[in-house]
C-alpha cells in the first residue's frame, strides 16, 4: 500500500495519484510504507498465525486425545481380545491335557501286579513216586533177601556201632568174610533216575561184571542190572506204582 502524503489515504501499490485527493503520490513513501507495511505485516503475521496455531492446538488437543483414547481403547480391546483368547486357549489346552492321561484326574494308579511265578519243578520224591526200587541178593549171602531203596541216598555197607555206620543196605549178616567195606557204595534215586558209585571201598564195586567202578563216578542203573559188592551179588528190581 502507498499512503498519500497529502491526505493520508492509503492507495494500492502501483498508483501514481492518490484516489483520495488526486495528489501525486510520493514514490519514496512507498518503500517506507511498504517496509512499514511489511514490518507491520511481519509483526502481525506471527500474531495472526499464532492465534490459529493456538486455536488449532486447542482444537486439535481434544481431537488428538479423543483419537489417542480411541486408539488406546481399540488397542486395549485388540490386546485384550487375543490375550483373552490366548488365555482361554492356554487354559483349554492345559485342561484338555488332563483327559489324555491314562488315569482320570485325582485317581492314583496302582502298580501292575507281577505275573504269577512259574510252577517249580517237581521234587525228586514226586518224580520217584511213579516207581519203587529194591536190591535183591542173588548170591553170597541170604539169597532172596530184599532191601527197599529210598528216594535220595542209599548207602551199601556193614553196620558198625563203634563208628556210627548204619547203612540203608546193611550186608553185615550176608558178608561173613568181611569183603564188604563199612561204607562200600552208594545208590542214589533222584528225579526218576537211579545211579550207583563206589565210595572208596577196599574190594571194589562192579556193575554187570564190567570193569571196576572209579570211586566217586556215578553209573546209571536200569531194571535187572547186577551189582557186585565184595562177594555179594545183588540185582536191582524196579516196579512201577499203579
Amino acid at each position: 500500500m502507498i499512503k498519500c502524503s497529502e491526505c493520508g489515504y492509503e492507495n494500492m501499490d502501483g498508483l501514481d495519484y492518490c484516489d483520495g485527493c488526486g495528489g501525486k503520490l510520493n514514490a519514496a513513501a512507498a518503500p517506507e510504507h511498504a517496509g512499514a507495511g511489511a514490518g507491520g505485516s511481519g509483526a502481525s503475521a506471527p500474531a495472526a498465525s499464532a492465534a490459529p496455531s493456538v486455536e488449532a492446538a486447542a482444537t486439535a488437543t481434544p481431537a488428538a486425545e479423543s483419537t489417542s483414547s480411541a486408539a488406546h481403547a481399540d488397542g486395549g480391546a485388540a490386546a485384550t481380545g487375543p490375550a483373552a483368547a490366548g488365555a482361554i486357549n492356554s487354559s483349554a489346552g492345559s485342561e484338555g491335557a488332563a483327559p489324555s492321561s491314562d488315569a482320570p484326574t485325582g485317581e492314583i494308579r496302582k502298580p501292575a501286579e507281577a505275573p504269577p511265578a512259574p510252577a517249580e519243578p517237581q521234587p525228586a520224591a514226586a518224580a520217584a513216586a511213579t516207581f519203587k526200587a529194591k536190591l535183591s541178593i542173588l548170591r553170597g549171602g541170604r539169597k532172596g533177601q530184599e532191601f527197599e531203596l529210598e528216594v535220595g541216598n542209599n548207602q551199601i555197607g556193614r553196620w558198625d556201632p563203634e563208628t556210627g555206620a548204619f547203612p540203608e543196605v546193611d550186608l553185615d549178616q550176608d558178608d561173613p568174610e568181611a569183603k564188604v567195606s563199612r561204607k562200600h557204595a552208594l545208590v542214589r534215586i533222584d528225579g526218576g533216575k537211579i545211579t550207583v558209585e563206589d565210595t572208596g571201598s577196599l574190594n571194589g564195586t562192579y556193575v554187570n561184571r564190567q570193569p571196576r567202578l572209579i570211586p566217586g563216578t556215578p553209573v546209571d542203573l536200569k531194571n535187572g542190572d547186577e551189582i557186585i559188592i565184595g562177594k555179594t551179588f545183588l540185582r536191582l528190581v524196579i516196579e512201577p506204582i499203579s
